[in-house]
């Protein structure tokens, strides 16, 4: 590719590494940064918030609707975003059409006029390049077996000094990647033109090269 990418689109399951390789080519390219996850995140700890009952889906899709049409860029700064909680709700309400349709011009906007001046964006999510983002510049899906990234998961909760079963963090996760890769709305899925990188075997330093090998020689 001549000259650097304007938008570049990021996709994968979690704890794959896309966000670690995110924020390093975010660097490196002086590209603006925006953890789509954080957005359903922050619908999710909203939600918990108002104290809806996420086990009555009628319930937590109205509320989740409403708070997704009226999010700010300061609710994805709170706090208490990255709780297991939250990201089990977020998984939730992540799967609601009148959600992903409320926030899908969030990120446009951002990936077209980027704040503070960038020059370009970088959308980490689910499906950047598949609907948000479909003429990005540079496409990128990230992923790792369940097993590796419940244990990165794990080993992530304990450095957090968090309390943690691997067996219930693996089933969180198998869940989790029933949700998003089975729901009707947007599910994940790499995109046809998008380079696969397997992070099982590779540390931040590896997945950084190939990614950036692959953006220079694109």
């Amino acid at each position: 590719m001549s000259g650097n990418p304007k938008v570049i689109a990021i996709d994968g399951p979690a704890a794959a590494g896309k966000g670690t390789l995110a924020k390093r080519l975010a660097g490196h390219y002086g590209l603006a940064l925006l953890d789509t996850g954080l957005l359903y995140r922050a619908v999710a700890k909203k939600v918990i918030d108002q104290g809806v009952d996420l086990s009555d889906p009628d319930q937590y899709r109205e509320a989740a609707g409403d708070v997704a049409r009226t999010l700010t860029t300061e609710d994805i700064e709170g706090q208490g975003l990255r709780n297991d909680e939250v990201a089990q709700a977020a998984s939730k309400v992540s799967a609601i059409p009148t959600v992903r349709s409320a926030l899908l011009d969030f990120q446009r906007d951002f990936a077209k006029h980027p704040p503070k001046g960038a020059k370009g964006a970088i959308l980490d999510g689910r499906d950047i390049g598949t609907v948000v983002c479909p003429d990005a510049d540079v496409k990128l899906f990230i992923s790792a077996s369940t097993e590796v990234r419940a244990k990165r998961r794990y080993k992530e909760l304990q450095d957090r000094g968090l309390e943690a079963i691997y067996a219930r963090v693996l089933e969180d996760m198998e869940e989790r990647d029933a949700r998003d890769m089975g729901r009707d709305a947007s599910p994940l899925v790499p995109a046809e033109d998008a380079l696969q990188i397997d992070t099982s075997d590779l540390d931040a330093e590896q997945a950084f090269t190939a990614a950036l090998n692959y953006i220079q020689n694109d």
